[in-house]
């Protein structure tokens, strides 16, 4: 579990590419100091398991779903990346929930300032935008960011100084892809609210059953 708290950018400095999976090596700093092989590190907002440790590294695969899922088959040797470790029990929850299952891609439309912040412009998919929310909560390449507008084409989001400095959102440019996991919690009560309609359906008497039994 992490809370979209970005500790900081790491550098691929290595990529092993399969026919649909890849083994990604990155450069880090400060999480490799409190890390241990199997732990689980959010990469651009992705989940995955540290499966070789250095002083200056470490390495990670990454199946093919994860792949046709994020943003992740786009990177390449020197690309920057977004890096938090999973919380721990006694830290802060200075973010949201956000699990590293990213629910899909949206890609970046434009860019604008706002005297000290930017506005940042996201297309999105409405199987995606159903969740998102104003004001709610939104993970774009694991930085927990509020949504500050949302249609049925886009959604914004507005990025501090101190957000700009410390991940990569601001680096990349209109047109590049961006991780999203919505809110948790949305994409819960909606499931357990399509089983309470078809538990009702199931228990329900209707006309037809009616007919069919003779009444």
């Amino acid at each position: 579990m992490f809370t979209g708290i970005i500790e900081e950018i790491g550098k691929v400095t290595a990529i092993e590419r399969g026919n649909h999976s890849a083994k990604l090596v990155i450069s880090a700093n400060k999480i490799l100091q409190d890390i241990h092989l199997g732990d689980s590190i959010a990469v651009n907002g992705i989940c995955l398991t540290a499966c070789h440790i250095s002083n200056s590294d470490f390495t990670a695969d990454v199946m093919a779903e994860t792949m046709h899922r994020s943003n992740l088959g786009s990177l390449q040797k020197g690309s920057s990346v977004n890096l938090e470790r999973a919380m721990l029990a006694n830290g802060r929850f200075g973010g949201h929930i956000v699990s590293g299952h990213v629910d899909g891609t949206g890609i970046i439309s434009n860019f604008k300032k706002d005297e000290n912040a930017i506005w940042v412009t996201i297309k999105a998919s409405p199987n995606l935008l159903k969740y998102i929310v104003e004001k709610g909560s939104i993970a774009i390449d694991g930085i927990s960011l509020t949504v500050a507008f949302v249609d049925n084409s886009c959604f914004k989001v507005s990025i501090i100084p101190h957000t700009a400095e410390e991940t990569i959102l601001l680096h990349k440019k209109a047109g590049d892809t961006v991780n999203l996991e919505c809110d948790i919690i949305g994409k819960y009560v909606e499931k357990l609210l399509y089983y309470k309609e078809q538990k009702k359906e199931q228990a329900g008497i209707t006309l037809e059953f009616l007919q069919n039994n003779g009444f």
